[in-house]
């Protein structure tokens, strides 16, 4: 497809992430190459078709790949640029039963919208359109044991961190636990409000075009993001006040180890200058299998202005 040095169906999609699955491209980090996940919504149109959960045969939250990158081991760290997302001709808004923030108030059914995206931007309602805002909310590599969910909890690894900073022109960094990293992308949003009260927001089908470096040597333990004007650095903990700590404890690090920063000067910088907001609903630890879609534990957001560099 124009644009791309390779393009991924969304055919090649599969919930979960893991390393046991032969990788359906391999590439060299650092080339430019630009790669295309097409990602899917066939869950929604189900939903939306049906009304009922218990008759989905999709797949919730598939993630195309996994792509290999050459080299990369334990304990390096995988670049992901953002170029572009496109989006196709509708997205989905959805209430489900005992889902997200507003669940008591939105009753005991599947309440379903198919939402129109054109030229126009995205039809929220007859009077509502806005224009996209379209981001990535699953992309993580593969764990060395077990399966990591594309649904929740978010993980040291990534998955579904449902953040608006995924978006064209950020970088999204993310630890590599198994050789070949196995990288993959799903879940794209059209547009969606921070923190995503719904736990659905607008989703769209559509293909993400990224490129991937590697750095060395780097080791991280949790997703961090480089936008144009910041770095976002993910917190995961349960309870909320650890999931913070954690955020705060890798920006400073970032300042104090890795630009040799006087501590007294990062503390003192943060304090005035640094920001936190909640991430995607999706929690830190593993929900309570009898309620799946309840997190555990938060996401949270930690913002540091490049200009402060």
């Amino acid at each position: 497809m124009n644009g791309m040095d390779h393009f991924l169906g969304k055919e090649l999609g599969r919930p979960g992430f893991r390393a046991d699955v032969e990788p359906v491209l391999r590439i060299r980090p650092g080339t430019g190459e630009r790669i295309g996940f097409e990602t899917d919504d066939a869950v929604y149109r189900e939903l939306h078709d049906h009304g009922d959960l218990a008759a989905l045969k999709a797949p919730i939250n598939p993630v195309t790949g996994p792509v290999w990158i050459d080299g990369a081991r334990p304990g390096d760290t995988l670049a992901v640029t953002i170029h572009e997302i496109r989006l196709k001709d509708c997205g989905w808004s959805q209430s489900l039963p005992g889902v997200g923030a507003l669940r008591h108030r939105m009753g005991e059914t599947v309440a379903s919208r198919r939402i129109p995206i054109d030229e126009d931007g995205v039809h929220l309602t007859d009077r509502h359109v806005v224009a996209p805002r379209p981001m990535i909310g699953c992309i993580g590599t593969a764990p060395a044991v077990g399966v990591n969910s594309t649904v929740m909890p978010t993980t040291a690894l990534g998955g579904n961190m449902d953040v608006t900073e995924a978006r064209p022109g950020s970088i999204v960094y993310l630890p590599v636990e198994v050789e070949g990293a196995l990288l993959s992308i799903g879940d794209i949003h059209a547009i969606m409000s921070e923190g995503e009260s719904s736990f659905v927001a607008i989703e769209a089908e559509g293909v993400a075009i990224v490129s991937i470096d590697l750095v060395s040597g780097l080791s991280l333990r949790a997703p961090r993001i480089e936008t144009e004007d910041a770095w976002v650095f993910v917190g995961l903990g349960d309870p909320v006040q650890e999931s913070i700590t954690r955020g705060y404890e890798d920006a400073f690090d970032f300042l104090v180890t890795g630009h040799g920063w006087d501590p007294m000067d990062a503390f003192a910088v943060m304090s005035a200058l640094v920001d936190s907001a909640l991430g995607g609903p999706t929690g830190s630890g593993d929900p309570d299998p009898l309620h799946p879609f309840a997190a555990i534990g938060a996401v949270t957001l930690h913002r540091l202005p490049k200009s402060v560099l």
